[in-house]
């Protein structure tokens, strides 16, 4: 893939997610949104005929197809998930990936959950 190409890939990924407006919010975080744009611009360019996703292989076309449609809801849901982990991540790029690709099957349940904890997982008074 051409630079052009790539260059074009990594300007609708920023508008996918609302980049300009997450940078003006929240410009202490621009060096790991762009970290996450460079991965998924990788990712979305890849030649690979299949792309390891959590262990698993999925064909490059799915996973290019996942990533092009995160907005910016699916960017702060990736930057809440990596607020609360305490675990050491020993691949990061292979976990953002994870987080990423999996963020527009995850987010709805994920904000469930919590919303469910905070009203109903405290002791009874």
């Amino acid at each position: 893939m051409s630079q052009g190409e790539m260059d074009a890939y990594r300007e609708l990924i920023r508008e996918n997610i609302g980049y300009d407006d997450f940078v003006r919010e929240h410009p202490y975080d621009v060096g790991q949104l762009d970290e996450m744009v460079e991965l998924m611009v990788e990712a979305v360019c890849s030649k690979k005929k299949n792309i390891r996703v959590a262990g698993k292989d999925f064909p490059q076309a799915v996973v290019k197809s996942r990533l092009l449609k995160l907005d910016s809801e699916h960017i702060r849901f990736v930057f809440d998930c990596l607020r609360e982990n305490t675990t050491q991540i020993r691949n990061m790029k292979h976990y953002l990936l994870t987080v990423l690709y999996n963020a527009p099957a995850t987010i709805e349940n994920h904000y469930a959950a919590q919303v469910n904890h905070d009203l109903y997982g405290g002791e009874a008074a």
